[in-house]
């Protein structure tokens, strides 16, 4: 007797996860866009329904009147419902070229929940790329163990959007984690400023992670690292003893989990903690992510990040925000909500 597989159901995929959609859930939609697009629609109609309804304008066309600013360019209809100034952006504001540098190493082949890291990886990438393509920004992608094993310069078509959503789809096929030689490799590569977000398990030595991140903080790039690591690799709370084997390296080692989960704990808690010690350092914007998350919690944190550098870019400019005289006295015309 065969059993039929549920389609797919956002609402009640996402009545589990307090609104947000279940990642179990989410994998089952075997087109990484059409997974990609279900999130970030998904996220956008929380956001209008959250008392953060004004957070979604920062990233679409628009941005918050500043003194200096031409009262030509006001919304007066986004005025109307919103009672705050918003200018429409030109071109060059909104024009953004994003990598996403993707670890394709076997210990990304990892997962206890059904899927792996690298398949919640690719989800999170494909979401990012997704998002900023909405917003007309340009992305890339290079996938990555010990050096570059693909890359994809930046573009803006559809067609390319998905191209790049098909490689993210792709099985991790490389050996071990070695950030330095294609990190190093891509920050020669790129000759102009844009964005760059890492997605790796960082299973890896740190002792050069600090020299190895600043080959891309060097040329002025915006940094985001998305630390990924499975449930069982964060509580090592298996049942008995086994046979563990290193996906990388191929060593078995048997292991009581409850004799070694005290040291084990301690020891990937120093290695996250200076992780992220180092990434604070450089001005990187770093999250340690759980597999079990939903992508909705990613997609805010990585919107935060864009908003607050923003912000600091603005108040280095010397932009305050209008108050008083800076504001523009409203068009009688404009009444009523559109």
């Amino acid at each position: 007797m065969t059993s039929k597989t549920a389609p797919f159901d956002p609402q009640s995929a996402a009545s589990s996860t307090g609104g947000m959609i279940d990642p179990v859930a989410l994998m089952r939609i075997k087109s990484m866009e059409l997974r990609a697009k279900v999130i970030v629609e998904g996220f956008w109609k929380g956001i209008h329904r959250s008392p953060y309804h004004g957070f979604s304008v920062e990233f679409t066309e628009y941005r918050q009147y500043t003194a200096g600013d031409d009262p030509r360019y006001i919304d007066w209809r986004l005025y109307a419902r919103s009672d705050r100034y918003y200018v429409k952006k030109f071109e060059d504001e909104t024009n953004l070229r994003c990598h996403l540098l993707i670890d394709h190493s076997r210990s990304m082949g990892y997962g206890s929940g059904g899927y792996t890291k690298s398949q919640y990886a690719g989800t999170l990438a494909a979401t990012l790329a997704y998002f900023l393509f909405t917003q007309g920004d340009a992305i890339g992608l290079a996938t990555f163990d010990d050096r570059i094993r693909q890359y994809m310069p930046p573009r803006n078509r559809p067609s390319y959007l998905r191209r790049l959503m098909l490689a993210l789809e792709a099985r991790p096929q490389g050996t071990v984690t070695k950030l330095g030689p294609p990190l190093q490799r891509i920050a020669q590569m790129l000759n102009k400023r844009g964005l760059i977000v890492l997605i790796s398990d960082l299973l890896t030595s740190i002792d050069r992670l600090e020299p190895d991140l600043g080959y891309l903080c060097a040329g002025g790039h915006d940094v985001v690292v998305f630390n990924v690591l499975d449930p069982a690799e964060l509580d090592f709370d298996f049942d008995s003893p086994a046979l563990f084997q290193d996906l990388e390296s191929g060593r078995n080692m048997y292991i009581d989990p409850s004799a070694a989960q005290t040291s084990y704990k301690r020891l990937l808690d120093k290695h996250i903690t200076k992780t992220r010690a180092t990434c604070q350092n450089l001005g990187i914007d770093y999250h340690l992510f759980a597999t079990d998350r939903p992508f909705d919690l990613a997609l805010m944190d990585f919107l935060h990040d864009r908003m607050r550098r923003r912000k600091q870019v603005r108040r280095v400019a010397g932009a305050r925000p209008p108050t008083g005289a800076d504001r523009p006295s409203p068009r009688p015309e404009v009444g009523r909500m559109v």
